[in-house]
Formats: C-alpha cells, structure tokens, sequence
C-alpha cells in the first residue's frame, strides 16, 4: 500500500495525491512540454524547390540543431521554438557559387593572399549562397595557408579547386613556372583535406608547352575529381582543351568573347558543333561571369542552340562584384530574362554544383542534411541585367535574397523576416 505524506500545502486537492504519482504526473507534464517543441526553427507557407528530391510545391520545413529534420506539407507552428512565415516566398537550398576567389590577404596586386580576392562571409549570404568554391587560387604549396587565414574562419563554407601551380594565381613569372607544377604534391595535398579540396585546377598560363595542362589532367584523375578548367589559356584552342578533358571535367568563362580565345559561338552565330558533343560528353560548362567572363552575345544563341550553363559560377573578386556580375542572385535572374525558368535556375544554383564537386550531402533539402538553406523572393517590373561587354538586356523578373541560413543559423535577413516585433505600449 502506497503512504501518503502530508507535505502539500493544507486545504489543497494535492495532499490526497500519493507523492511518487505526483513526480510521475509531473514528469510526463514535462516530457510533454519538451516534445511538443521539438524543432528549433520552422518555415511555413513558402513554395519549396528542391530539385534533388523532385519538389516543386508548397512545403514547411523544420530544424533541429542546425539539421533539417523535417519536410512536410504541413507542420503545426506549435511544435517549434520559432516559426516563420514564408508566404509569398521561395525555400531552396543555399545557393552554390562555383567560382570564386577568396584567398584574401594583405598582398597588394594578387589573388593569392591577396587584395585582388574578397572575403567569402562579406558578399556570401546577402546573395543566398552558403557555399563558395574557390577557383585554385592557392595551389599545393600555400593551400595550408589559405585554409588557416580564411577557411577556418568562415561561416560561409569554403571548398576549394587545388591550382596545379605550387602557389596558386601568385602572379607571372611565378604561377606560370612548369617547375612547380608538381602532380605528387598537388595529389598529396587533395588527399589530406579530400572533405575540401573538390578538384584540380589550371588556368593563367600562356605558354604553349601541354605540360601544365597534362598535370592537372593526371592530378585529377589520380585523385579521382574534376578538372576545372580557366580558360585564360590563349595558347592552347578550345577544341584541344575539350578534347583532352573527361566526362565530369568542368569548364569555366563558357560565354566570353575576347580575341585570345575562341568563343562557343561562331562569328555567324552558330553554336560550334565540337562544343556541342563535348556537352554531350559530359564536360560541364560553369558560367564564371566574372569582369569579362559573360557576354550575352555568346550566352543568348547558345542557350537558343542547346547550351545553357551547368553551374552559376560567379568568378567573385573584387573587380567582378561591382561590375556586371553583381550576385549570385543577380546572374540567376540574367538567365530568367533570357528565357530560362525558375526551377532551372535553381538547379544549376544548387544541385547541380554539387554533384559536379562529388558532395551530394549538399544542394538540397533532404531530412537529415546541414540546414543550409535561401529564401528568395521574385520581384516583378522592369529591371536591366549587365553582361561584361557593357550591354543590358531588360527583365521583368528578379530575384532577391531574402533570408540565407547556414548550418541552422540565420546569417541574412533582409527584412527582418525572423525579428521580433517592436512593442508598442497603449
């Protein structure tokens, strides 16, 4: 027989309570208080596009330490700690720039540690990307360095395309010494950071001479990863570059128009029939708009003939991101005013990237993955999109960042789409 203690306040209905229910009773009050918010974070309302798992549709979306835990049509608001209304809104995954540079540091004139790069978290999240590639800034030799002075101080995430060349775009005569381009160092290299060196690189070389070329192509097939090429390559033509490279190879500049280089479309207009069948190879053509990266006089008639771009790289750096390239967002909504839809500039922003830098855990909204994860808003007016030879082409649709999460936290609210209301005293 169970005694019960006369400890409750006299007078009251809980003395009649034997004192373990009572602990039990309270218990199971408290188990439901905690279950019934077991998300940190909930989106509600917003018009998922997850190319991954083929959604294309109304979805809320909740987090759990710095997870996304669950996606469903519909998940009560008073299961999580915080909820936002994203009515009107886009959720996607955060956005991947393929293309970067942001080896930042204090040399005056250069990429490679240098002022001629731009740090990853100052331009990342107000554009809704989470994730930037950069672009072999650094090379086998100073990519320790790079990964101790901006890598590992990031929220943004940093992967990283390893430069042939021991120092990366050091500048000439430097990143252009055949000597230092050492196919045993830049494997070594990749295999002691795999989770974020995601390729090899090469690129600002004008020699003649393959070798550099041959290197890279057998650092990365020995490391089992994509070649990316940078087509500041003169010397060598574009039919021999995609040639040489594999299926799963990315090239980048896809739609630039300068005379050291031949362009993917014909002075006629045409679609060059070699580059054709390298898409249909399996080379990937990554935008990098850059400051001269983009013309629309290629980019136009190639995507009306059957090319439109893999990924969005945005070729960010210092002289780009003021010019016509502007955002991530900024060249998505280019390719809307050209004729592509929402989806699939969402695609190549997202999933896209990832699988061509083999991390399939990244570039979507699966239940289990890092909450990485934009919220974009479509404006509609008139708008005008810039290309690198000074030439607008007119919209009437863009997008707009408005809220970037990155691991579960937010890190961009343009409107204050999580903010708390100001009180107001009546």
């Amino acid at each position: 027989m169970i005694k019960r203690q006369a400890y409750y306040p006299p007078g009251t209905v809980l003395k009649w309570i034997p004192r373990e229910l009572f602990l039990l009773l309270v218990g199971a009050l408290m188990n439901m208080l905690c279950f019934a918010q077991p998300y940190d974070l909930l989106i509600k309302n917003a018009h998922m596009i997850d190319p991954k798992n083929h959604i294309n549709g109304k979805m809320d979306l909740a987090v759990t330490n710095g997870m996304i835990s669950k996606v469903a049509k519909e998940i009560p608001a008073m299961q999580s700690k915080k909820t936002i209304d994203a009515g009107g809104l886009y959720i996607v995954p955060g956005l991947i720039d393929m293309h970067t540079h942001v080896f930042v540091g204090p040399e005056p004139e250069k990429f490679a540690d240098g002022q001629y790069s731009v740090s990853p978290d100052d331009f990342s999240f107000r554009s809704g990307v989470t994730t930037v590639v950069d672009a072999g800034t650094s090379g086998w030799h100073n990519f320790p360095q790079f990964k101790g002075q901006v890598i590992d101080h990031m929220k943004t995430r940093v992967l990283a395309f390893l430069n042939i060349n021991a120092n990366g775009l050091s500048g000439k005569p430097d990143e252009e010494d055949v000597t230092k381009m050492i196919v045993d160092s830049a494997v070594q290299m990749q295999k002691k950071f795999p989770g974020i060196i995601v390729g090899i690189k090469i690129g600002h070389y004008e020699g003649s001479d393959w070798t550099p070329f041959d290197r890279a192509l057998e650092a990365a097939a020995i490391t089992h990863t994509p070649l990316f090429v940078e087509c500041h390559l003169p010397k060598y033509s574009l039919q021999d570059q995609l040639h040489k490279m594999r299926p799963g190879d990315i090239i980048t500049h896809s739609y630039e128009q300068i005379p050291e280089r031949m362009a993917v479309v014909d002075e006629a207009g045409k679609l060059r029939p070699f580059v054709l069948e390298a898409k249909q190879k399996g080379i990937l053509f990554d935008l990098g708009h850059g400051g001269a990266g983009f013309w629309f006089s290629q980019a136009i008639p190639a995507f009306k003939q059957g090319l439109a771009p893999n990924s969005f790289g945005s070729d960010l750096h210092r002289f780009s991101m003021n010019a016509g390239m502007k955002s991530m967002t900024n060249i998505m909504s280019k390719y809307m005013a050209i004729g592509m839809p929402l989806e699939d500039a969402i695609v190549r922003a997202t999933w896209n990237p990832a699988l061509s830098i083999h991390r399939p855990d990244l570039g979507n909204l699966s239940e289990g993955t890092v909450a990485d994860i934009t919220l974009l808003r479509v404006l509609n007016g008139r708008f005008g999109y810039m290309d690198a030879g000074g030439y607008k082409l007119e919209g009437n649709q863009k997008l707009e960042a408005e809220l970037t999460i990155r691991a579960g936290k937010i890190e961009w609210d343009l409107n204050g789409l999580a903010a708390r209301e100001i009180y107001h005293e009546k």
